[in-house]
């Protein structure tokens, strides 16, 4: 859930909708951060996958 939160917190600071950090506008942390939500989705969904 972590990598989820902070996937999404990368991309809104590349889209430049959060500032204060050096990150906020960068247009590679809008690529970088939905492929971190991505993957954090993934991990969850095989943590469920894999309890059941």
């Amino acid at each position: 859930m972590l990598l989820v939160l902070v996937g999404l917190i990368w991309t809104l600071q590349g889209l430049g909708y959060l500032s204060g950090s050096v990150m906020t506008g960068a247009t590679i942390w809008a690529i970088i951060g939905p492929i971190v939500a991505i993957v954090g989705v993934l991990l969850v969904a095989g943590a469920v996958r894999a309890r059941r």
